[in-house]
């Protein structure tokens, strides 16, 4: 029997796995208590470098991050507002546990917002979404037969960790 997990469950255990893997590939990490921190959830830090890292969990393949800024907007125009809102020394964990067996690590990206704010706008056969999915297939409307993949590129590993780290702190 597969038991039913809330969004808080999800994002306090999000929040749990981006801080060990920031530890475990030696950063120093502080943990804001509380999901849905305003602006970022972790400072990660080495040295005097501080990055602001705010994690997003999912448990349905994507990520619902532009609808608050859609409201008399085109997609674009909601993205753009959007990346706006975040710091330069911000960056996005997204963690997802859809299609994830219980005695795996869920899924985990690194990106920052300039990056996403370029994935949504290119979603759906570049219309853009308010929603960043992990993998998705579109089936019908204007984007019929595209497909939104995150980049490989974006995957949690340590050289990722260090180099946007490096780039943004």
């Amino acid at each position: 029997m597969k038991w039913p997990v809330s969004s808080y469950h999800i994002g306090v255990s999000a929040e749990a796995f981006v801080a060990a893997q920031f530890a475990r590939y030696g950063f120093d990490v502080s943990v804001q208590y509380g999901a849905n921190q305003p602006e970022y959830d972790l400072l990660v830090h080495k040295g005097d470098k501080i990055l602001k890292v705010s994690v997003k969990g999912s448990q349905d393949g994507g990520w619902g991050l532009i609808q608050g800024y859609k409201k008399g907007r085109t997609y674009h125009e909601a993205i753009e507002e959007w990346l706006k809102a975040h710091g330069k020394k911000t960056v996005f964990c997204l963690v997802q546990y859809k299609g994830v067996d219980d005695a795996e690590l869920p899924h985990m990206y690194l990106a920052t917002p300039k990056e996403m704010a370029k994935y949504m706008k290119d979603s759906r056969a570049g219309e853009g979404d308010t929603v960043l999915r992990e993998h998705h297939i579109w089936k019908g409307g204007i984007a019929e037969g595209s497909e939104d993949i995150i980049p490989q590129e974006w995957v949690f590993t340590k050289d990722r960790a260090h180099q946007i780290f490096e780039d943004n702190a």
